[in-house]
Formats: C-alpha cells, sequence, structure tokens
C-alpha cells in the first residue's frame, strides 16, 4: 500500500482540520467555472441513446467546463496509438468532467474487441501494444474528475512499460510538476492477466504523478497490480493530496509514494492481501526532485504539533503476505519489497503514522530504513536531500524525523526469522532521529532495536540510530534485492509459486450518478 481512539481530543481535532483543510481545497466542479457546460452522453441509459459510442469521440469533443456521461457498457477504447501517450482514453482537456452511469457496469476495457467480456484472462484476449498503453490518461489537464467506472487489463509491454490504468500525470519523466488539481471518486481499478510474475501485466491502478494538486481519490479499489494499487509521487512538498476509503488487495505493493509528501493525508483505507502494504521511498530518479519530505508546507503544525503534514492514520493493515501477485520477480523494484510487510518508509522524512490498526503480516508491521538509490538517474536528477557515502556512487537518504505512535500492532513477524515484529528500525545516526511512542500489543510490541519506545526514541527530536546489523541482513533476505536469498532457518520468507488474480467483488456505486449534472436527457432535473 481498521480499534479505539487514545489521544487526546486536541490532537484529534487538529488531525481533523488538517484533513478538512485538504478537503475543502478540493477543486470546484468544472459546472462551477463554466457559464454554460454541456453534458456530452455516451453509449446509452434507460433506454435513452447519447450521442457517442466512444468515451475517447466525446473527450475529443469536449470543452472545459463540460460533462461526460457514459453508459453501461464494455467499452474497448484504444483512443490514443501516441508512442509519448499511448493510451484507451487520453484526456488533455483541464477542467471536464468523466462520470459512469454505474461503477461496476461502466467498464473501460484494454482487451481486444470482440472478447468476451468484459475484462477476459485468456492471453489470446489481451492487447499488448509494443509500447504498453495506460487505461484513462489525463496528461497535464489540471481540474479533471474521473468518477464511478471501472478500468482493466491495460497493460504493459514486456519490458514493463506504461500498464496503468487511471492515471492523473503531471509529466512522467520532467522534472517540473505539470498539473494542478484533480478528483477521482467510486473507481475501481483491476487486471485478470499477467505473465506470471513478470509483464506484460496491469502496473499501477490509481495513479497520480508530477501534480501539485488539491487532489482527492475516494471511494475506490485496486487489485492484481504488478507495482502499486495505489500511487502518489513526483510532488515532493506540493502533494496536497487526500486519499480516503480506498482498498487495495492482491498487489506487489498496495500502494507506493516516491519523492512524495507536504500535505499528504491516507485515512480510513484498507490494504490486504498484497505482497507487501505501504511503501514511500526517496529516490534519484525521473520522479526527482527528491527526498520524499512530509514537512508541512511554510512552516505550518501538523496535527501532532510538529510540522510533519504527511500523515497516515486510522487505516487497516493486515495480512500482506501475499508472494502469488504479478511483479514479484527478482529484477523487479516492487518485488524488491520486503514481503510480509505492512508499512515500510524507506528514506523518508517527517512522516506521521498514527492510529492505524496493523494485524497479521509476517515480517514487521512498521519498517523505517535508509535508502540507497541504486538506479541510474536522469540528468537532472541531482541527489537532492540525499549524501554519497561513497563520492558519486548511490545517492543515500537517510530516514529521520519520521513519528510512529498511538498504533495498534497484533500478530506480527509470525515467519518467526530474527529481527521479525512489530517495528524494526535501519538507520545511521541522525539529529533528530525517529521516535516511537503510544504504540501497543496485546502481546507485548516486540521491535528491533529493542525498547523502542524507550530513549533516545522517546521522546521525539532526540539524536538516534538505528540496526545495522541483523535487521539489515533479514531486510535484504526479505527483499532479494542483492540476490536469491535461500530458505533456511532464520531466513525463511515465502516465495511465488502460482500468481493468482482474483475477481473483484462488485464494489459500491454512486448512489445518484445525475447528482450535480446539468439537466440533460439521462438527468432531466439537475440533483443535488
Amino acid at each position: 500500500m481498521r480499534a479505539p481512539f487514545t489521544r487526546s481530543a486536541v490532537v484529534l481535532a487538529a488531525a481533523l482540520g488538517l484533513v478538512l483543510t485538504a478537503i475543502a481545497a478540493a477543486p470546484a466542479s468544472p459546472a462551477a467555472t463554466s457559464p454554460a457546460p454541456r453534458v456530452l452522453r455516451v453509449g446509452s441509459w434507460n433506454g435513452i441513446p447519447g450521442s457517442y459510442t466512444s468515451i475517447q469521440a466525446a473527450v475529443d469533443a469536449a470543452r472545459p467546463g463540460d460533462w461526460i456521461l457514459v453508459g453501461p457498457g464494455d467499452y474497448h477504447e484504444s483512443g490514443s496509438t501516441d508512442s509519448t501517450h499511448p493510451a484507451g482514453v487520453l484526456i488533455t482537456t483541464p477542467g471536464i468532467y468523466l462520470r459512469g452511469m454505474d461503477r461496476n457496469d461502466v467498464v473501460v476495457d484494454g482487451t481486444k474487441p470482440g472478447s468476451p467480456g468484459p475484462c477476459p484472462s485468456g492471453a489470446q484476449y489481451q492487447s499488448t501494444p509494443s509500447t504498453g498503453w495506460s487505461g484513462i490518461e489525463v496528461y497535464k489537464a489540471s481540474d479533471v474528475w474521473v468518477q464511478n467506472l471501472s478500468v482493466c487489463n491495460y497493460l504493459t509491454n514486456p519490458k514493463g512499460e506504461q500498464g496503468n490504468e487511471i492515471w492523473w500525470n503531471g509529466g512522467d519523466g520532467d522534472p517540473t510538476i505539470g498539473m494542478g488539481s484533480y478528483w477521482g471518486d467510486y473507481l475501481t481499478a483491476t487486471s485478470t492477466y499477467s505473465n506470471g510474475v513478470n509483464p506484460p501485466f496491469g502496473d499501477y491502478g490509481i495513479f497520480a504523478s508530477k501534480a501539485s494538486g488539491p487532489g482527492v481519490i475516494d471511494h475506490s479499489y485496486a487489485s492484481n497490480m504488478g507495482d502499486a494499487g495505489y500511487y502518489i509521487g513526483g510532488c515532493q512538498t506540493n502533494c496536497n493530496a487526500v486519499v480516503r476509503n480506498a482498498r487495495a488487495q492482491y498487489n506487489a505493493l498496495a500502494y507506493s509514494g516516491t519523492d512524495s509528501g507536504g500535505s499528504l493525508v491516507i485515512e480510513h483505507s484498507e490494504f490486504d492481501h498484497n505482497k507487501t502494504g505501504i511503501t514511500s521511498d526517496s529516490e534519484n530518479n525521473d520522479d526527482a526532485p527528491s527526498p520524499a519530505d512530509g514537512s508541512c508546507p511554510n512552516g505550518a503544525a501538523g496535527p501532532e504539533g510538529g510540522h510533519s503534514c504527511e500523515v497516515w492514520h486510522d487505516n487497516y493493515i493486515h495480512d500482506n503476505n501475499n508472494p502469488n501477485v504479478p511483479g514479484n520477480a527478482t529484477n523487479g523494484l516492487a518485488g524488491a519489497a520486503p514481503i510480509g510487510t505492512a508499512m515500510v518508509l524507506a528514506g523518508t522524512r517527517n512522516v506521521t503514522e498514527y492510529h492505524n490498526t496493523i494485524v497479521n503480516n509476517g515480517a514487521w508491521g512498521t519498517l523505517i530504513v535508509d535508502q540507497p538509490y541504486m538506479g541510474t538517474p536522469p540528468p537532472f536528477a541531482q541527489c537532492q536531500g540525499g549524501i554519497y557515502l561513497v563520492p558519486g556512487q548511490d545517492c543515500y537518504y537517510q530516514a529521520f524525523g519520521n513519528q510512529v505512535f498511538d498504533n495498534t500492532f497484533r500478530h506480527n513477524g509470525f515467519y518467526g526469522n530474527p529481527t521479525n515484529g512489530d517495528i524494526g528500525l535501519i538507520a545511521l545516526p541522525h539529529d533528530p532521529g525517529n521516535c516511537f511512542r503510544g504504540n501497543t500489543d496485546p502481546a507485548g510490541l516486540t521491535s528491533d532495536p529493542p525498547d523502542i519506545q524507550s530513549p533516545p526514541y522517546n521522546p521525539c527530536g532526540q539524536p538516534n540510530a538505528g540496526d545495522e546489523g541483523p535487521l539489515t541482513a533479514e531486510v535484504l533476505c526479505a527483499t532479494q534485492l542483492l540476490a536469491p536469498c535461500p530458505s533456511l532457518p532464520g531466513a525463511s520468507y515465502p516465495r511465488p509459486t502460482h500468481v493468482v488474480l482474483p475477481p473483484v467483488p462488485r464494489q459500491p456505486t454512486m448512489p445518484n450518478p445525475c447528482a450535480g449534472v446539468p439537466a440533460n436527457p439521462w438527468c432531466p432535473a439537475r440533483a443535488g
């Protein structure tokens, strides 16, 4: 990538204030910014035909402020064959509103036209352009809403490129942020096909990159991805986003965030049966500038009274021990995250994790580690926020200023290898270090280093360091990052046998898909 609250009323009020501030800053409806928005209708609804048979045709005709409504159907969209932005539906017009009339029955489907569907799993039905392709891609177009529909089976090419189901793309590979606000609501992203642990597969489910927000992703589900069900990255201290009421299952990673931070709230969501749960990290790659930094914008105070505004709270993160997911190959970056771990903060700073319930993860509940970036950086990535332990080689990001408090842990570390448990910390000495307090486990909190809620790890703001010995060896074994790790006593972590892609259960659809829509033949009277 959900247990009674134990914080004081003052902290709770501050936390809620942060969330409400982000919600209040959410993008205004295009209808409010356009004096005469049109409603373009695709397919049919309640026996009334629309004017378009494809979503892309309606998108191409839309002007800023217009609404596009899509009736139930299996839409094998292939609107953009541009090698730069290959996509089923490519949106480059700002301020449009794309809404399905039924989340489960409006399907943007990457399989071949004429395939039995929606979303058949057979290899013969998959469409795999040489470039790979994405499902719905919003490219450098702010204030685009995508709501109440499903996207499936837009796959990578054999090199692992593309494969994003729903993507707000503010300029992937560009050093600058090219998009502002976005909104996603009542969305499902999945795939029924993968080439085992290797590509082609669906890569990212619901994805926002190089976007400064305000952004909201609400009421959503993502599964069966070879990288992450959810991703927010490339926005460093400017993400200004909220993810809530999300669920991620059967992905290599439930959630991934690279070089992200600032005001970023992930709340009231469930992440389970993935290989690894949450990962947030700093990388010297095309998401630059690094690092991942949850510092509040303009020195504002965060919900805990400090200066952290990247907040993970009231989430249920459990049973992330699944090796049989796409992407779990020894040569895949997502596959190299440590299996059986609920939350990994790698080279991050000033991230807050509180009041989450973290249960039944076989390796670690929360793992905070320094992060060496071992890839080849693009020219514009200059190791910002990192250091070179060896001059010019492998930008190294120290993890510090992260706060883990008032979380409920239970039955983590059951793989039983040395250091497995509720909390692990690998970090070089830093002032300030990372801090831990108020976390509980009914069986007794387990950690490496031991007694992690005692000085120098509590109170916050003290210099400290982590375990650079056995814990490091165990994490490398869990990741297979340097080499395959033998399954030996004390080094036993599940490895893939046969990838299984479960079907998506029907998801809650928007209660009234006509809410807020200008009057039109499908919605005769403007509602709500």
